[in-house]
């Protein structure tokens, strides 16, 4: 073609042909060769009784990615609502992307982790299975989930290591039908990523991690995209009355582009090339995450120059932050492996 053409068909096509702005179910791949929608919908802190009728909300407004996990102690719920729209024919199995994690009182029992919530979620399988935290506790102690010892400190299991439970979930992938497509890691820093792929016959397809403007992760974002594993982002409004609604950095994003600051938080993940799991139980909040747009270096500049004056200062120590009600870290622990 002449040069000179090509260059005015360029010049004179719209923007929205030439850079199409990111939908709900953008397929992002994995290095398994599979692919993730870029929206999920977070099921963390659903109650009994919202969750049901916002998982069908979500999979009949459009949602293909459900994000589970066992300690949310609601999977049996997700799983009615997952058997509603699947036997109503709303959606096929084969096109939703179900992921559910390893709690950390079943590191040292895998298998019987995945089948607890196979059968809550009154499923074949599941497209991914993530290791929730990198810290196994007491599988013998004296809570299923947050088991504490007399001095009321959490009850860590010192005779394992999250790498031993690597090598576990990679036997998932491995059995002759296995009962999971993909595994991953949760809540992992770039030294706990290096202890696990320094053993490792499988890298992780992905590492769900706490992530936004104020908390961008980039050492861990970067290694993760240099090791081919996709990051996954939760949180990414911050806490529930997050002062990121109201940033000034932000509004300026949302107002050029004439959407509110939801859209512009869920779209920096999108710009970043990682998936993004928005959590709600409200129909009118589940359909307005699904608005997404495409964002320009100089929005992105903005946003992410936010973390260097407003910025948390460090990750809360996995697990033992406020996800799932952990303490703080005791001093001097090193559970790396």
């Amino acid at each position: 073609m002449n040069p000179s053409l090509s260059k005015f068909m360029l010049a004179h096509t719209p923007k929205h042909i030439l850079n199409p702005a990111p939908t709900m179910n953008t397929e992002l791949k994995l290095n398994t060769g599979a692919s993730i929608p870029a929206l999920g919908l977070g099921t963390w802190q659903s109650a009994p009784g919202e969750v049901k009728k916002a998982v069908v909300h979500a999979i009949e407004a459009g949602y293909r990615h459900i994000d589970c996990a066992f300690c949310y102690q609601n999977e049996d719920e997700v799983g009615e609502a997952l058997q509603d729209v699947i036997s109503r024919g709303v959606v096929k199995r084969d096109d939703l992307f179900i992921t559910s994690k390893l709690w950390c009182t079943y590191h040292t029992r895998v298998e019987e982790g995945l089948q607890k919530s196979l059968d809550l979620l009154k499923l074949d399988y599941l497209d991914l299975y993530l290791m929730h935290w990198p810290v196994p506790m007491n599988p013998n102690g004296n809570h299923p989930l947050f088991p504490k010892l007399p001095d009321g400190s959490r009850d860590i299991d010192f005779s394992t290591n999250h790498v031993k439970t690597w090598l576990r979930m990679e036997k998932l992938i491995q059995a002759p039908s296995p009962k999971v497509k993909a595994i991953g890691v949760a809540n992992y820093s770039k030294k706990y990523l290096e202890k696990l792929l320094a053993k490792a016959t499988i890298v992780p397809a992905i590492n769900q991690i706490e992530n936004h403007p104020y908390l961008p992760q980039q050492e861990v974002v970067d290694f993760c995209k240099e090791k081919g594993i996709h990051i996954t982002a939760y949180s990414p409004f911050g806490s529930t009355g997050s002062p990121m609604f109201s940033e000034e950095g932000i509004l300026e994003v949302a107002k050029k582009h004439s959407v509110g600051p939801g859209t512009v938080l869920l779209s920096y993940h999108l710009a970043r090339n990682s998936s993004v799991l928005a959590k709600s139980v409200t129909p009118s909040r589940i359909d307005e995450n699904r608005k997404l747009i495409s964002l320009d270096s100089s929005d992105m500049e903005k946003l992410e120059g936010i973390h260097k004056a407003k910025g948390l200062k460090r990750f809360v120590y996995p697990p033992f932050g406020v996800n799932c009600g952990f303490p703080d870290k005791p001093e001097g622990m090193d559970l790396s492996g």
